[in-house]
């Protein structure tokens, strides 16, 4: 933490400003660089309440075995199925148990929490008050709600034609998000899933993710062509919450990143559940 405070930039150092929002990656923030510059801290948790409140508070604790995420923790004081599959965990535990980093993510999450001055997420009072109750027990935070529903963009238009032109809650809506990305066989098996469904569908697929990752994304071969009458690829960013508003999209088919299912929920739209990464699991066990 010491590193990171002498990095800090000067026009931070220097500025008017009287919040810092940041994410649980640079966990030091709360703790540290708030506090001594005297602006308060807000962690934006990108992650569902149940995962907060899975890895527990500070005085929370477990043993960093893969079997031990497979089951509710003893601090969650009621019936829950909210727990990781052994799959699940399986793919990211290194990263929970800070074996890449020697930094775990539980502790990164828990420190944010623990020592910022407000706690901001995405989350329904309708998806379980008492999950609600339990992450004010948690943390020591109080619970506010505010509700805000707004998507604007002249991308639009084109998506909209296609749609209008679809019978209503017949169209399957594809996206993976941000981050997930399917295997070259889950890819292959998504896209005959959807071929042999015989749906219309409107696909959102992601064909780069970085430097980091070399390897192109490739359909089956005549795929595109074979489907072009019923359904749609899109390679570029387009408004999600506007296509998930429309009465033609009657299912979603996602990754299960929190943000989707959100906007899914708000959309009264049904859900197809594919989880990837991250507390994904998690998210599709407090579904169910």
């Amino acid at each position: 933490m010491q590193e990171c405070w002498k990095r800090t930039p000067d026009f931070l150092q220097y500025s008017d400003a009287d919040w810092i929002l940041f994410d649980f990656v640079p966990y030091w923030i709360s703790q540290e660089i708030g506090p001594n510059l005297g602006i308060k801290t807000t962690f934006f948790s990108i992650f569902i309440l149940q995962s907060l409140e899975f890895v527990g508070s500070m005085s929370g604790d477990r043993q960093m075995k893969i079997e031990d995420f497979t089951v509710p923790p003893d601090w969650i004081p009621f019936p829950t199925i909210v727990a990781f599959r052994h799959f699940e965990i399986k793919k990211i535990f290194d990263f929970v148990a800070g074996n890449t980093t020697g930094i775990s993510d539980i502790h990164r999450l828990k420190m944010s929490a623990h020592y910022s001055d407000l706690v901001v997420l995405r989350a329904y009072p309708e998806l379980g008050q008492k999950w609600i109750q339990l992450l004010g027990d948690l943390y020591g935070k109080t619970v506010n709600f505010r509700r805000h529903f707004k998507d604007d963009n002249p991308a639009w238009q084109s998506i909209q034609e296609w749609l209008d032109k679809q019978p209503k809650a017949s169209v399957v809506y594809v996206a993976f998000g941000s981050e997930a990305k399917p295997s070259p066989h889950e890819l292959t098996e998504i896209a005959l899933g959807l071929e042999k469904s015989e749906l219309p569908f409107f696909w959102v697929l992601r064909t780069w993710l970085g430097l980091s990752d070399p390897d192109p994304i490739e359909l089956p071969e005549g795929f595109e062509e074979r489907t072009k009458k019923r359904g749609v690829v899109c390679t570029t960013w387009k408004p999600q919450l506007k296509r998930l508003r429309h009465e033609s999209v009657g299912g979603f088919l996602t990754h299960t990143g929190w943000s989707s299912v959100v906007e899914a929920i708000q959309s009264e739209k049904a859900l197809v559940l594919l989880s990837f990464i991250a507390d994904q699991g998690i998210i599709a066990r407090a579904l169910e």
